[in-house]
C-alpha cells in the first residue's frame, strides 16, 4: 500500500492528489492521509472537496503500520533495539523521482511539484477534467461572472502576486518574493508579442498591487470572501490567455490548466531558497529574473 500526506495549500494538494491518480492508474493501492499533514498548521485544512474531489482515506491503522509508529510498551522497545522499521519517504529536494512512481509500499511526504509525476495522457485528461471545473459549477456571484467576461473578451494576462504569507518570519528566509522588476521585464515581455494586452491582478496585498500597476489595462481582481474564493481565482486566471506567474504552486496549476497551445507563461527563475525546484518548470514557461 501507499499513503500520500496531503498537506499545504489548495495548490499543493492538487499536486499529491495528481501523483494520487498516477499511482492509482499504474494499479497502485493508494490511499491519502488528510489529517497528520494539517496537524499545528492553523492556516490549512483538506480542501479538495472544493472541487468535488473524492479519494480513498487511508485509516489511522494504516498509517501506524506503514510508519512503524505503535505506541505500545513492546513496539518502543522493539524500536530502541532494532530501530524503526518505517517505510516513510520524505522529499528531500525538489526535483523529480522516478523511483516514487515505482515503489509499492510507502507513507510518501512532500509536495511532489512536477508534472512528470503525472504524465500519463489518461491521468492528465482526468486531472484537467476534474481542477477544470465549469464557471458555473463554482461561481455564483456576480463579480465572479463579470470578471469572467472581461477575460474572455480581450487578450488577457494573469498577474499572480503573493506576498502576505511570505513575509512572515517562517517563510521569509526560504521563499523569495517576486520584485517589481520581475513583473514590469514579464509584462514587457507580454507586450512585445501582444501590444494590447489587458492584466488581471490577483493577489493577497491588493494595497501593493494598486500602487505598482496602474493604468486602463490593469484589472485589480476582488471578489467576495467565501469558501469557494480561491477556487474562483483559479478558474479565473486559468481562463486568461496568458500568464504572468508568482513562485507560487497555485500560480503553476491556474497556468497549467491552460491548455491553449498559444499561450505565454512567465515564471520565476528562482522558487526558493532551500530546495532545487529544477522539475517545476514546463517546457512552456520562459524563466525571468525574480
Amino acid at each position: 500500500m501507499i499513503i500520500i500526506q496531503l498537506k499545504g495549500g489548495l495548490g499543493n494538494q492538487m499536486f499529491q492528489y495528481a501523483l494520487y491518480k498516477e499511482l492509482k492508474h499504474r494499479g497502485k493501492e493508494v490511499k491519502i492521509d488528510d489529517v497528520n499533514g494539517f496537524i499545528g498548521d492553523e492556516l490549512r485544512v483538506p480542501v479538495l472537496q472544493r472541487f468535488g474531489v473524492e479519494y480513498d482515506r487511508a485509516t489511522k491503522e494504516e498509517i501506524v503500520k506503514l510508519t512503524d509508529s505503535k505506541m505500545d510498551i513492546f513496539s518502543r522497545i522493539r524500536r530502541k533495539l532494532t530501530g524503526r522499521k518505517t517505510f516513510r519517504i520524505d522529499e528531500m529536494e525538489g526535483l523529480f523521482d522516478p523511483h516514487i512512481l515505482e515503489v509499492e509500499d510507502a507513507y510518501l511526504v512532500g509536495y511532489w511539484q512536477s508534472d512528470k509525476y503525472f504524465s500519463t495522457p489518461e491521468v492528465i485528461a482526468q486531472i484537467r477534467e476534474v481542477f477544470g471545473k465549469r464557471p458555473q459549477e463554482i461561481m455564483h456571484d456576480s463579480v465572479s461572472w463579470s470578471t469572467l467576461q472581461q477575460i474572455e473578451c480581450c487578450e488577457s494576462v494573469s498577474i499572480h502576486v503573493r506576498r502576505t504569507d511570505y513575509l512572515d518570519a517562517e517563510h521569509i528566509k526560504i521563499h523569495n518574493l517576486c520584485s517589481e522588476k520581475y513583473y514590469k521585464n514579464a509584462i514587457k515581455m507580454i507586450r512585445q508579442v501582444h501590444p494590447n494586452a489587458v492584466f488581471f491582478i490577483f493577489s493577497d496585498d491588493k494595497d501593493w498591487c494598486k500602487k505598482h500597476f496602474k493604468g486602463p489595462k490593469f484589472i485589480n481582481v476582488e471578489l467576495q470572501e467565501g469558501e469557494y474564493t480561491d477556487v474562483s481565482d483559479m478558474i479565473l486566471m486559468s481562463r486568461c490567455k496568458h500568464h504572468i506567474m508568482a513562485n507560487s504552486s497555485f500560480s503553476w496549476w491556474s497556468a497549467w490548466l491552460n491548455d491553449s497551445p498559444e499561450k505565454m507563461v512567465i515564471a520565476p527563475d528562482k522558487w526558493i531558497n532551500n530546495k532545487r525546484m529544477d522539475d517545476i518548470y514546463t517546457d512552456r514557461m520562459t524563466k525571468v529574473a525574480i
